[in-house]
């Protein structure tokens, strides 16, 4: 296993998971849409809103081969990088894929009041969540390890994830 590869819904802590374990295992932490937002100079709400989500997507696939390619790195994807078999086939190449899970209610307090968030960008966002993550959910159940985010710790769960994968210190 040379890389750990985050991925989840938004609000389940991918970021913030990510960056704990960088911080224990000295890896660099990569967050795909944040290289997707350096390299096209614009936000994902822009790209999503000037191209639509397809294109996004295309993006964000190249973007993934980029990322995947390096070693010994935190790979934190955008929620819906695994609705293409593509991205996951390319990062479980080098690396072990983590699902980051957390309840409906508890992505809705997570992502309140953020804008940045362009498929919640609707009338009924809680309604929203709860049809995503359906349409989601076969797709998340494909990772290698399957972690429940619900009232724990980053630090936690990263300490979860290393001992799932049998790291030694």
């Amino acid at each position: 296993m040379e890389n750990i590869v985050l991925t989840g819904f938004m609000g389940t802590g991918k970021t913030a998971i990510g960056r704990e374990l960088s911080n224990m295992l000295r890896w660099r932490l990569i967050d795909v849409d944040e290289e997707i937002v350096k390299t096209k100079k614009m936000s994902i709400n822009e790209i999503f809103s000037r191209f639509g989500e397809p294109a996004f997507r295309d993006i964000e696939t190249a973007t993934i081969r980029e990322i995947a390619s390096q070693k010994h790195v935190i790979i934190s994807t955008g929620g819906g990088a695994v609705l293409r078999r593509e991205n996951m086939d390319i990062l479980k190449q080098n690396g072990v894929i983590v699902n980051l899970s957390a309840t409906p209610d508890t992505i809705i307090t997570r992502t309140s009041g953020n804008n940045e968030r362009p498929l919640l960008q609707v009338e009924n966002p809680s309604q929203r969540i709860k049809e995503l993550l359906e349409v989601r959910r076969s797709f998340y159940e494909k990772a290698d390890i399957m972690i429940d985010t619900e009232s724990k710790t980053p630090h936690q769960i990263a300490e979860e994830i290393l001992e799932s994968i049998g790291w030694k210190r």
